[in-house]
């Protein structure tokens, strides 16, 4: 996974960290609730970054080249 991708990926886990928290203080469902689609928006995001890493590797591997 490149730099870039995973702190794009962190930065929006947090996010949406600091809006469900927000909306359970400010008792703001919506914004709760935003933020959780934001950290599983996230999580999907670094699952996929994970499959395109381990592809390349197969990939590398079988050409017998080094990642």
């Amino acid at each position: 996974m490149g730099t870039a991708d995973k702190a794009s990926n962190e930065a929006q886990d947090l996010k949406g960290k600091v809006k469900e928290a927000a909306g359970k203080v400010t008792g703001n469902e919506e914004l709760e609730a935003e933020g959780r689609s934001d950290q599983a928006k996230s999580a999907l995001k670094d699952v996929g970054e994970k499959v395109k890493d381990a592809a390349s590797k197969v990939t590398h591997a079988i050409k017998g080249e080094r990642p």
